[in-house]
């Protein structure tokens, strides 16, 4: 028999199973752990369908991980509610010590009565973005590991290049001409530069399946609008988007920056204040492109001829607040290093008030999919 009641359903989700307990609700409505299912398709629809003749309404909740948003998607295309929350925002008791998933999902039902904030949910086509642009990161990073390898074999051997700039056609030439008194190290030489050939390979492999992709992206408006700004340059804007999203979900550019951990930490109490570094919280990769976009306002303002070309077609209301934001943030830098600031502390608060222009520009432009 169908009741009118709302049950909250918590989801300890893994790669081969998920452990479901209910919540009813009320504050004091049962909370009860229902079982383990196997983590398919199918046995969450049976799932669902079982419940549904139970209960008039149900809303489900599991934490965000390695398991992605494909069950997020299934129970919202069946006609439930469905909410993920961030793993970093579920309180934990002091002292616990047992972990189970059993444990995990009474807690998540509980919790999820009580309230707990949800984290935005791309769609498939977003994700799909994010995880290409996530793999051109991956790529350079190991373009990075296999670049300090061949650094550190020629630094062991005493070999140092006396240019100012590696990774040059004229680095490249000093690489070739180098004497070694062993046949194997040039063995191990050649190893490491044809690794470092193949990753540069695969990294432009990717530059250029991004540059194919997101022309046809719903985003793409938001993309070259971003690129209006000094120190947003085409990859830059991709990846703030693809990790960010919509911007407009953030109702204050505060918003943003506590998101992207840009704001500093704080433990205060009474009439002492207390303020630390940064809180580094929420996405990192957004939060390291916006700081290392933030070096290029150590010059004076200006409109460079790369800058020029990418803000051409774009609206005098976007270029406006472009222009303004150099006017600002350069001013700001040249002020905060002649009060005697740390480099790594003035970039950091160029790139907070950077993520506030980049709030106002995404404000004024409209996606194509959005009304």
């Amino acid at each position: 028999m169908q009741t009118s009641t709302c049950v909250f359903v918590g989801l300890d989700t893994s790669k081969l199973k998920i452990s479901v307990a209910l919540a009813e609700e009320g504050r004091h409505g049962e909370v009860r752990f229902l079982g383990d299912i196997d983590s398919s398709p199918d046995s969450v629809r049976r799932l669902i369908e079982k419940l549904s003749r139970k209960c008039a309404k149900l809303s489900f909740c599991y934490e965000a991980g390695p398991t992605g948003y494909g069950l997020h998607r299934q129970i919202t295309d069946l006609g439930h509610e469905c909410t993920v929350i961030a793993p970093s925002l579920i309180p934990k008791k002091a002292g616990e010590r047992v972990k189970t998933n059993r444990r995990d999902a009474l807690t998540l039902a509980r919790l999820h009565r009580a309230g707990l904030a949800a984290i935005w949910v791309p769609d498939s086509g977003h994700e799909a973005v994010r995880d290409l642009v996530r793999a051109r990161e991956a790529a350079m990073e190991d373009l990075r590991e296999k670049r300090q390898h061949l650094q550190a074999f020629l630094l062991r051997h005493g070999r140092i290049y006396p240019g100012l700039r590696p990774w040059t056609k004229v680095y490249a030439r000093w690489l070739a001409n180098l004497i070694f008194p062993h046949q194997t190290q040039y063995l191990v030489l050649h190893e490491n530069r044809q690794a470092i050939e193949e990753a540069e390979t695969r990294l432009k492999r990717l530059d250029q399946h991004i540059a194919q992709t997101i022309p046809s992206w719903s985003m793409a408006p938001v993309i070259a609008a971003y690129q209006a700004l000094r120190g947003v340059a085409f990859i830059t804007a991709v990846t703030f988007v693809a990790e960010i999203g919509d911007i407009r979900r953030f109702e204050t550019p505060r918003q943003l920056m506590g998101y992207l951990g840009l704001v500093p930490s704080e433990r205060s109490t009474g009439d002492t204040v207390r303020r630390g570094s940064i809180t580094k919280a929420g996405n990192a990769r957004a939060r390291r492109v916006l700081i290392e976009g933030a070096w290029t306002y150590r010059s004076p303002p200006r409109v460079s001829r790369p800058l020029q070309v990418r803000q051409e077609g774009l609206s005098k209301a976007v270029r406006d607040i472009a222009w303004k934001a150099q006017l600002r943030l350069c001013t700001r830098y040249r002020r905060l290093v002649a009060g005697g600031k740390r480099q790594t502390l003035v970039t950091t608060a160029i790139a907070r008030e950077m993520a506030a222009f980049l709030w106002a520009i995404g404000r004024e432009v409209q996606p194509a999919d959005q009304p």
